[in-house]
């Protein structure tokens, strides 16, 4: 299992929300791609929310996200306001690897299947979940389609990953819903990233240790707070597959 970092960008500063909750924010006053230039030397990929664009449905930050991706190189995935193809050819033309599309996945499933089509192995489906349903327009609404739906009709695209997040747990740093994305990560064959809630080297270690071949785990808050270094979190991640 590899350790993702996780950049999220609000009025051009990294931050985290609590719960998904923008009345919940807690700004980090490092310049993000100051942040980024640290953490390329210990992993190889970076994980990058624009939080407007995911509120508005549409980019809001793109000359943040290209001065991020210039400090860290290739790697970075990003998300947030990613609602069309154009949007999403902009977004790759900046040097970016891979694209994490969430609302979209809901209301528009043919852009996933022509994203993943045109660009295999760099669309990342972001499914976040509040009580099993899936969540869309930044996490401020609940649809009516239950996960394991969600994925089974994912079955088949040539995607880069599964990124699932239990919102009541993110930015909780209380820990990760292992259960969950254990039993996710079983049942598809789409490699899964847990997201959400990781607070300590011990929630990184169940994740590592989870059945079922958890590929990768995202961390942010605790890594911005210092709870932990990301050189620490590499170190307590066991090999469980990319």
């Amino acid at each position: 299992m590899i350790v993702i970092p996780a950049i999220d960008l609000l009025h051009g500063k990294a931050v985290r929300l609590r719960r998904g909750d923008y009345d919940q924010v807690t700004y980090y006053e490092r310049d993000p791609a100051e942040i980024a230039s640290e953490w390329r030397r210990l992993v190889p990929r970076l994980h990058v929310v624009d939080l407007e664009g995911a509120r508005a449905g549409r980019t809001a930050q793109r000359e943040l996200v290209a001065r991020i991706v210039a400090a860290f190189g290739p790697g970075v995935q990003v998300g947030g306001g990613l609602r069309d193809l154009p949007t999403i050819e902009a977004t790759i033309d900046l040097g970016v690897e891979r694209v994490v599309l969430g609302t979209a996945a809901i209301k528009d499933p043919g852009l996933v299947r022509q994203a993943a089509s045109r660009w295999p192995d760099r669309v990342i489906v972001a499914v976040d979940a509040k009580d099993g349903w899936v969540a869309t327009e930044g996490w401020e609404q609940t649809s009516d389609r239950r996960v394991e739906d969600l994925v089974r009709e994912l079955s088949g695209l040539p995607l880069g990953g599964l990124l699932y997040t239990d919102i009541e747990r993110d930015g909780t740093e209380v820990g990760p819903n292992v259960e969950a994305t254990a039993r996710l990560a079983a049942q598809s064959e789409i490699p899964v990233i847990a997201s959400g809630g990781v607070g300590t080297l011990a929630h990184l270690a169940a994740l590592a240790r989870a059945p079922g071949g958890i590929a990768a785990a995202i961390v942010g808050r605790a890594l911005h707070e210092q709870r932990f270094s990301l050189a620490e979190a590499v170190a307590h991640s066991e090999p469980a597959g990319a």
